[in-house]
């Protein structure tokens, strides 16, 4: 097998599938998804990166979500004229007309995602002989599947917390900085499982372990090394994100919140932009400067907004959100030539 993308859930038993994955195979690509237009949003993007580099040695692994019979449907029919393998793994009752149907389409609802990834990557690929990975995967399949008289229930519990409340980086901005935090944070599990008490353990360490992620050379506090971690995501890839307003050169960020702190360090940081502008799924908006741009005229023009000349609000109504960040983009810089 050459290549492997594999699509699952955003819950703490769909990134326990990628866990295993990721320490199963060498050539690996991942995507992620809730249930809706996020699912076939994925898959259509999945196969323009077969098409792209004509893979015809590759893996489409589908795991812990349900796909409608028209989603089945379309994937089967695609990976077919690319001959590309397609598995799907998951638990979800509600998939199973889908799983009558399609031969690739394994369900299990006694299982949690994570423990039929684990098992099938043992018995396809002799995966984890070592039982590294066995106890998180109980961990994981004890909370998804609500086996509370399980030894490993309550450490499970403060594992679906602890992936639950890691809001510190956007997904459709970082989603691969967004899944390796996640999947790090699964795989402090293991350290936890053989303690006495270990879900008061992991509870006590999470704080530290959080930061352990973000920290760099000099100590600090979460918000600020979260802060210097995102603006440090954005200046690597700042090309990507430059608008204009008139002779303004900004940067357009998604759903990262803070813009107090991330956008004027991001300013000071890069001297050459004028303005910083973080748009939420609604349409609400953002806006900072350094005395160079006047971003309450700015957030006048463009969404009925004001505040300050250096921070700024406003909201663009129409604001059509999506899943992919080049398509919100585009969606802002067409507002914003109307506006002018």
């Amino acid at each position: 097998m050459s290549h492997i993308f594999h699509l699952s859930h955003t819950d703490l038993d769909g990134y326990g599938c990628q866990y295993l994955s990721s320490n199963a195979f060498d050539s690996i690509e991942f995507y992620n998804a809730n249930y809706g237009p996020e699912v076939m949003a994925m898959l259509q993007t999945i196969i323009q990166k077969i098409e792209m580099f004509s893979l015809d040695d590759a893996m489409i692994l589908i795991t812990d979500l349900n796909l409608t019979t028209k989603e089945a449907r379309w994937i089967e029919e695609q990976s077919s004229q690319l001959g590309v393998t397609l598995q799907l793994l998951d638990h979800h009752a509600t998939g199973q007309s889908c799983a009558d149907r399609f031969a690739w389409y394994y369900l299990d609802t006694s299982r949690s995602a994570t423990q039929i990834t684990y098992d099938w990557l043992q018995e396809k690929y002799n995966f984890d002989e070592s039982k590294t990975f066995e106890k998180t995967t109980e961990v994981i399949n004890a909370i998804d599947i609500w086996l509370s008289d399980n030894q490993y229930f309550e450490l499970g519990k403060v594992c679906l917390g602890m992936i639950a409340s890691a809001r510190e980086l956007n997904k459709t901005m970082f989603a691969n900085k967004d899944r390796e935090y996640k999947l790090y944070l699964i795989s402090q599990i293991q350290n936890f499982v053989d303690l006495e008490d270990g879900n008061i353990a992991l509870d006590d360490a999470m704080h530290q372990i959080k930061k352990a992620f973000f920290q760099k050379e000099s100590k600090d506090t979460k918000d600020n090394l979260v802060a210097a971690y995102v603006v440090d995501l954005i200046s690597h890839q700042k090309e990507r994100y430059t608008i204009y307003y008139e002779d303004k050169k900004g940067v357009l960020v998604y759903g990262v919140g803070s813009s107090s702190i991330i956008g004027n360090k991001f300013l000071v940081d890069n001297e050459d932009y004028d303005f910083y502008m973080d748009i939420g799924g609604r349409g609400n908006f953002s806006m900072r400067s350094s005395d160079r741009a006047n971003v309450s005229k700015i957030a006048q023009r463009i969404g009925n907004g004001g505040g300050h000349p250096n921070a700024s609000g406003g909201k663009i109504d129409g604001f059509k959100s999506s899943f992919i960040y080049e398509d919100s983009k585009a969606f802002v810089e067409k507002h914003i030539a109307k506006s002018l």
